[in-house]
């Protein structure tokens, strides 16, 4: 196997593998109940005006689901180029082994293009998800009456995703113009 390949093949072992671990964080998001009043740290006496409405509810399931495809999409992507690299030939013993493809380099970048879109896609989806479960939780953003905890929660959710997604983007950009 070349080194190359090594990489390639590695590489997207890699992105199935995050995409796994956040799929995960998706359905253990989909599996809390959001309309459990049990769930919530606001005091509905003092901060009424803090409760959330069903929309937010609403929202924080339709950004799961949106973040779950989008890794699920993400990592199909990924095992088909990882199957796409590796192909299976016939040898005259009548067994079947694993030799390396010649897989077009062009095909390839825009596959990894496609499965990185995939998954910057659901890391934002998930991030405007988990700023839902912040407001369920803690009150809803601009609350006049609220604790400001749902901010300490937010904003460094807010600045550290979109920092680690400009370190993926700009990585795999630079990856596909080499």
């Amino acid at each position: 196997m070349s080194a190359a390949t090594s990489i390639h093949i590695t590489a997207l072992d890699g992105i199935v593998n995050v995409n796994s671990l956040f799929t995960l964080a998706v359905f253990i998001g989909l599996a809390w109940n959001p309309t459990d009043p049990n769930n919530s740290l606001i005091d509905p006496i003092q901060h009424s005006g803090c409760l959330p409405g069903p929309k937010i509810a609403e929202n924080l399931v339709a950004f799961h689901v949106y973040s779950f495809s989008c890794f699920l999409f993400s990592s199909l992507v990924a095992l088909g180029l990882k199957q796409a690299t590796r192909l299976a030939h016939y040898t005259n013993r009548v067994v079947w082994t694993f030799d390396l493809a010649h897989v077009n380099k062009t095909a390839l970048r825009v596959g990894y293009v496609v499965s990185a879109t995939g998954s910057v896609l659901g890391s934002v989806f998930l991030m405007l998800a988990l700023v839902n479960v912040a407001q369920i939780k803690l009150g809803v953003l601009g609350c006049s009456g609220g604790s400001g905890h749902v901010y300490g929660a937010v904003v460094p959710l807010v600045i550290l995703v979109p920092t680690g997604l400009l370190i993926y983007v700009s990585t795999v950009f630079y990856a596909f113009t080499r």
